[in-house]
């Protein structure tokens, strides 16, 4: 399948567009502040392009469901080939979804191919691909990654992201097994007796985690979340009674909150996924298997609620708001300036276009949203939340529609048609403000 469309001014439809982008944004190093690759497989080459392509991307085990492949060639024991071919059967298919694009870029950019595999082609790309396998290490300079902050768990070893040779990889925490108290969870942590061994032990890994340079941590907020403010006495009775219910993850999550301004970390909200849908399929793949759906609306009370406590506090850390659910990308985006910090820097943030709004009309609807609602200058634009290192050839595709978007608007009249300016404002928003804000 030739992929002649992916020309140089790809996605840049006028010549402001290919100015704003040549000239001020396509060299640009990436920051990548939330992403879930492996940093134990980063110096290594992948055992074939399957392995590589298509064993670790949920996006497109969705899709080769979807297209009516069997699970046993999409999450479960057929080889990597057979993987790779049902990959290559439904990728076709895949026409006018994001995971073309994204495809596309992956083999032209990654392996230099003007063309992705199709059943006609999986024998050549594969034979082709196979004999140029680079290591993850070597396809994050391929896409001039500068840092990347991967997402651990409270008891993953974060000694290792030191170890990665010539990018700058930090953890960052994936606090969800904290609010989750599962007992073999909590065994491992060897904090099962009361709350305060509890918050004590996580404490002390939080100051692992600080020490191996993390300044991000993250969680989900899922469709039916609600936040209760609740008291220590109610948590610490909610704890020994291994009641791990709305009131005592709410006061984790708050605890966590000024643990996190403590430090000066980051606190990103992923909020509205609907994970328990198929049953089936998550025993069959597990827990980030791609069968997630949109959640209903966001609680945006009780989200105001929380962040009022901690600012009340003096505790409030910076925050990222991921949403999934575009009818509240309005009201999310407000927040920006309902919680202002008294030294004039920007407390929350508006995220990117994230998970299945991650295409063309979705990140141009959120570059919309934050121009109508917030400070687009000031966003800290783009993150792969990839299990891929392929993907970080989405920092190009979002880099492409941000200068096209800017610069229709100047073709329009509605922006000044002065590349410097909205150059400029690219640069910033594609690499400048996520470097400088999230290290505070």
């Amino acid at each position: 399948m030739k992929t002649t469309f992916l020309t140089e001014d790809f996605l840049l439809e006028s010549p402001l567009a290919r100015e704003v982008y040549h000239g001020h944004v396509e060299g640009l190093p990436v920051v990548d502040y939330h992403n879930h690759l492996d940093v134990r497989t980063l110096g290594q080459a992948a055992a074939d392009i399957g392995v590589l392509w298509v064993a670790s991307d949920p996006y497109k085990h969705r899709a080769m469901r979807m297209a009516g492949e069997p699970e046993r060639v999409v999450t479960g024991g057929a080889s990597s080939r057979e993987k790779f071919d049902a990959w290559a059967r439904t990728l076709p298919k895949t026409l006018g979804n994001p995971l073309f694009h994204w495809s596309c870029l992956e083999m032209k950019q990654v392996f230099g191919l003007d063309e992705v595999p199709d059943p006609a082609s999986a024998d050549r790309i594969w034979e082709a691909c196979n004999a140029a396998l680079p290591t993850g290490v070597a396809v994050l300079e391929r896409f001039r990654v500068k840092q990347l902050s991967t997402s651990d768990d409270l008891l993953d070893d974060v000694s290792l992201h030191a170890r990665v040779p010539r990018v700058r990889v930090t953890p960052s925490l994936r606090g969800d097994s904290i609010l989750s108290l599962r007992k073999p969870w909590l065994e491992r942590l060897g904090a099962v007796s009361d709350l305060e061994a509890f918050l004590e032990a996580v404490r002390s890994r939080l100051d692992v985690f600080a020490a191996a340079g993390c300044r991000i941590a993250d969680h989900a907020l899922d469709d039916g979340w609600t936040y209760v403010p609740t008291s220590f006495d109610e948590a610490a009775r909610l704890y020994a009674a291994g009641e791990a219910d709305a009131r005592l993850r709410s006061f984790l999550l708050h605890w966590l909150g000024t643990e996190y301004a403590r430090r000066g970390w980051v606190l990103l909200l992923h909020i509205g996924a609907l994970r328990s849908t198929s049953s089936r399929l998550r025993t069959l793949s597990g827990p980030a298997g791609g069968y997630a759906a949109l959640g209903s609306g966001c609680d945006i009370r009780s989200l105001c609620t929380l962040l009022d406590t901690l600012e009340a506090s003096g505790r409030l850390p910076r925050c990222i708001l991921f949403n999934l659910n575009p009818s509240d990308n309005a009201a999310l985006a407000t927040l920006t300036g309902s919680f202002a910090a008294e030294d004039g820097a920007p407390k929350l943030q508006f995220g990117p276009a994230w998970w299945y709004n991650d295409h063309l009309a979705g990140i141009e609807a959120n570059l919309e949203t934050l121009s109508a609602y917030s400070l687009l200058p000031l966003s800290v634009g783009m993150t792969t939340d990839s299990r891929s290192v392929l993907s970080f050839s989405r920092h190009d595709y979002f880099r492409r529609i941000l200068c096209n978007f800017l610069a229709s608007k100047a073709v329009r009249g509605q922006l000044p048609a002065d590349a410097d300016l909205l150059g400029r404002v690219a640069a910033d928003i594609a690499c400048h403000n996520a470097e400088h804000w999230i290290d505070g």
